[in-house]
């Protein structure tokens, strides 16, 4: 197994702030090094163990998704990659640290929204629609089953949270309150363009993208900017399309299969009741953990 990084210590750059995943540092006071680490997290909770090659793995594709989707490729929206290589903003010695794990990006001013948007119904949707046969506020037509490829897709956004809390399902009308109305309509349809070319891209190579959520901030001229990681299993549900059988849920390429070991997991005796501490991951489930990360760039990217 290779040598994992659950959390960067670099010295040479301020640090910003640790997400989930991510660890993000100042370069100047107009960029920022972005270091994907090996954390993962399920219900909100960071686990103890890392995830080794994870990082890297999050990279290259964000990266793939970047080229594909930005300026080199289908130039749906501006991005927030400088084109300049990480490794050039840390000491020598820390180089190990970002190596093929970061990026460098231009520093923006996060738009407080989740831009996420489903082409499938599933999990909290398919909840959401069994009781009103909507899905944030969305109208959709019935007979629907779990796992059902939705007419067209819809925009759900969410308002992001703090560290350890839910990201809370809001309406469009709310996303316009929050950030305008032009903000508002740009992310939507950004959003809507994004995953709409991606899920193309994606059943070419046998890969069901059923949902997703995306990032954006504004510059310093006031344009919104893709930012963050994209259209990774941390972000996105892939399906194989292979597997994929209307009525139930599909084998996913995500962290499905760390969530439904923690659904049955314990501490100290008693079920896991989805605060930290979180339970400790045997060895098994993070090699297969691994193994459906791996698979997923396999497919996409060879």
């Amino acid at each position: 197994m290779t040598s994992a990084l659950h959390t960067s210590a670099l010295t040479s750059l301020p640090l910003l702030a640790r997400g989930k995943v991510r660890d993000n540092y100042a370069v100047g006071d107009d960029r920022i090094l972005m270091v994907a680490s090996d954390r993962i997290s399920a219900f909100d909770v960071i686990m103890g163990e890392p995830i080794p090659g994870k990082g890297e793995l999050l990279t290259k594709l964000s990266l793939f998704w970047f080229d594909q989707l930005g300026p080199k490729g289908l130039n749906i929206c501006p991005i927030h990659l400088t084109g300049e290589a990480p490794e050039s903003a840390v000491s020598p010695e820390e180089v190990p640290q970002v190596k093929g794990r970061s990026m460098l990006v231009q520093r923006l001013k996060p738009i407080p929204v989740e831009a996420v948007v489903r082409g499938y119904l599933a999990g909290s949707g398919w909840k959401e629609y069994q009781e009103s046969r909507s899905v944030c506020g969305v109208k959709l037509p019935e007979g629907l089953q779990n796992a059902s490829k939705l007419p067209e897709p819809i925009y759900t956004p969410a308002a992001k949270a703090e560290l350890g809390e839910h990201d809370e399902n809001i309406t469009y009308e709310q996303t316009v309150a929050m950030v305008g109305a032009d903000v508002a309509a740009q992310i939507r349809d950004y959003a809507i363009a994004l995953y709409k070319a991606a899920a193309e891209i994606a059943a070419k190579k046998g890969i069901i993208i059923a949902d997703t959520k995306f990032e954006f901030g504004l510059n310093a001229q006031g344009q919104v900017v893709l930012m963050d990681e994209v259209l990774t299993p941390d972000s996105s549900r892939y399906w194989p399309a292979e597997s994929y059988v209307v009525g139930q849920n599909p084998p996913s390429y995500d962290k499905q299969f760390l969530r439904d070991w923690l659904e049955t997991a314990k501490v100290n005796g008693q079920p896991w009741d989805k605060t930290p501490p979180a339970p400790r991951l045997p060895r098994e489930v993070i090699e297969k953990t691994a193994a459906k990360y791996q698979e997923a760039l396999t497919r996409l990217v060879g």
